[in-house]
């Protein structure tokens, strides 16, 4: 009869609590049919695997027949030693997986508690100092002023987008939405220098700081986005802190009181400043528009370059291009720009590591700020109307702001 050959495995899988599992091998040759009795050499190895509870290696122990079989099978190096686990149960592969694994996670530098809410400080620590360098500064244009800062935002933004490998340009189908963001974008920027230079510095701010409660009802109207009845009580306490500010004649009469200069300077100063939060809060609807699928930079690219570009048409057309007088004042025009970018930089960061609600609620304090710089650097004590108003518009975009991040706690 022919030669019968017999194997029989045993196999165990492999725990990983401190179990001890066992192969055995047995390999049978017969050369013989009639002799069933009689087995020719039996080779028989016995493999223990000891998988140590704390999993941190896997150790085997081997006959000594089994490394005399399997001495002429290892490599010249020989130091690795094969187990008889099989792939599907072997944990050691895992271990060492999870093992490095765990090392990054250890090695990960957690996030500080509170970062995001203090580069949200600084970038309105920032934005604050900006308007009172632009309200110091005398005999320059708002214009000229936006156009030098927006000057050299474009030579800082330049290595970033080389650095980035963003390209100059963006996506081809987003690049109508950057066009709308620089072009709208430096507009507001120019509007609130000039309300700056008309109006007192902190009314100018509350006014400029409605935008949020704007962008919640464009976002309504181009984006759909869900607008409830809080929204529309919000927006009447921003308009009625606005007229508090502004104090018409119709509701006022002819005696105001807290006007800085000229009265027609000051209600040209509310129509910038109220057209300025509007442009803001048109921006806000592009950028959301936009996503994030455009590289923040290259938005900043877009606003610094169109801006740069309508200013230095418009300062051409009006005529209005002066060199400013002394050497203090061209250091100042050049810390604004430096302040802008560190401004924009910081609340990009903080957006990134914190949510949009405690931000929104942190930039609230530009307005206690551009109150306290108006008292002690132009010895302008606010009055009782702009503190009302200043209130409303605080409660108002205050009320955006928790009920946007309320809303989301609740879907998260």
């Amino acid at each position: 009869m022919g030669d019968r050959n017999h194997c029989a495995h045993e196999r165990a899988s492999c725990v990983e609590d401190g179990v001890t599992v066992v192969f055995h091998r047995v390999d049978s040759h017969g050369t013989n049919g009639s002799d069933d009795d009689e087995s020719g050499d039996d080779e028989r190895t016995a493999a223990r695997i000891h998988l140590q509870s704390n999993c941190s290696h896997v150790s085997c122990d081997y006959g000594d027949d089994a490394e005399e079989a399997r001495g002429g099978e290892d490599s010249p190096e020989g130091s690795e030693r094969k187990t008889l686990c099989p792939p599907a149960f072997c944990v050691r592969g895992r271990l060492a997986t999870g093992d490095g694994n765990a090392g990054e996670d250890s090695e990960k530098p957690k996030t500080c508690p509170g970062l995001g809410l203090f580069y949200a400080l600084l970038s309105t620590v920032f934005f604050s100092s900006i308007a009172l360098l632009v309200k110091t500064i005398q005999g320059v244009h708002a214009i000229e002023i936006s156009a030098i800062r927006c000057f050299f935002q474009m030579l800082f933004t330049l290595p970033l987008l080389i650095y980035h490998k963003t390209g100059f340009l963006g996506p081809r189908d987003k690049r109508i939405y950057l066009v709308l963001r620089g072009f709208i974008g430096s507009n507001a920027m120019i509007l609130l220098y000039y309300a700056v230079q008309q109006m007192p510095l902190a009314d100018a701010t509350v006014i400029m700081f409605s935008n949020p409660v704007f962008t919640s009802l464009l976002a309504w109207i181009f984006l759909k986005e869900r607008c409830t009845i809080w929204d529309c009580v919000f927006t009447v306490f921003t308009i009625s802190g606005v007229l508090l500010i502004a104090q018409p004649p119709f509701l006022f009469g002819e005696h105001r009181r807290g006007i800085e200069g000229n009265y027609a300077n000051h209600i040209k100063g509310t129509i910038a400043a109220f057209a300025g939060a509007i442009g803001a809060a048109c921006t806000f609807v592009v950028l959301r528009k936009m996503g994030k699928s455009v590289h923040y930079y290259l938005a900043v690219w877009y606003y610094a370059v169109i801006g740069f570009i309508e200013c230095v048409i418009t300062l051409s057309v009006l005529g209005e291009w002066k060199i400013p007088y002394c050497g203090r004042d061209r250091w100042l025009l050049m810390l604004i720009a430096v302040l802008g970018i560190a401004g924009q930089t910081f609340l990009t960061k903080a957006l990134q590591i914190e949510k949009a609600g405690p931000v929104a609620l942190m930039r609230t304090v530009d307005v206690v700020l551009a109150f306290i710089f108006q008292f002690i650097f132009f010895n302008h004590a606010p009055t009782m109307w702009s503190l009302g108003g200043a209130l409303c518009v605080v409660l108002s975009t205050s009320g955006v702001a928790f009920q946007k991040w309320y809303s989301n706690s609740r879907k998260s």
